[in-house]
């Protein structure tokens, strides 16, 4: 049976079993959900004593709280289990950027195409922006162009989660990958594959 008490332990979330349980009378639930009844606390660990089972406050704002019989420790073990493996069934979806001038040149293209990719086939959305400078704004339909040829260019990677559109003197548009697209590890011996939060290169 769990230790009534931790006394020096850090304040935290966790529940108050056993005798760090200060109310005189608790709504007593059985280890099988059943329901027992309002009891007083002596009764209620004395049953949990006897059961060597833990008296596990569940209900602290119910008047009279709600306990439950139950093995805590086993409680605590399974709980952190399922939660190791709802992370683990996560999928942490990053986004990263990548910048682009409207009258990029072919080989800068093909380089930032290379990161759109490499993104995409790691598990990553892209957010790619059109930077507009100066007269660039009045043909927003060159960075609109390019845009779409990226997207076509990547296709087998990923889908256009975003249209473009305009924001202020850039256009946005966002790529998700495929959800069949296996996310592979990022190798981190070199700066180039480094994880990051967000990525961005600038003409």
């Amino acid at each position: 049976m769990t230790s009534p008490s931790n006394r020096g332990a850090p304040a935290s979330t966790e529940p108050r079993i056993n005798d760090r349980i200060r109310v005189p009378e608790v709504r007593l639930v059985g280890p099988n959900g059943e329901q027992v009844g309002i009891v007083r606390i002596e009764d209620a660990l004395r049953l949990a004593q006897e059961s060597d089972l833990d008296l596990v406050e569940v209900a602290a704002q119910a008047r009279p709280p709600v306990c439950k019989l139950m093995d805590y420790g086993k409680f605590k073990y399974e709980s952190a289990q399922k939660a190791r493996e709802s992370r683990r069934n996560q999928q942490l979806t990053v986004i990263k950027e990548q910048k682009l001038r409207p009258k990029i040149d072919p080989h800068d293209y093909m380089t930032k195409k290379g990161h759109v990719a490499r993104f995409l086939s790691h598990g990553n959305k892209v957010k790619v922006t059109i930077m507009f400078r100066g007269r660039e704004q009045s043909r927003p339909e060159l960075g609109y162009r390019l845009l779409q040829r990226l997207a076509e260019d990547v296709a087998e990677l990923g889908f256009v989660e975003s249209n473009p559109k305009q924001d202020g003197r850039n256009m946005i548009m966002v790529l998700a990958p495929h959800k069949t697209t296996k996310t592979r590890p990022i190798k981190h011996d070199s700066a180039d594959e480094a994880p990051a939060e967000s990525e961005s290169v600038e003409e």
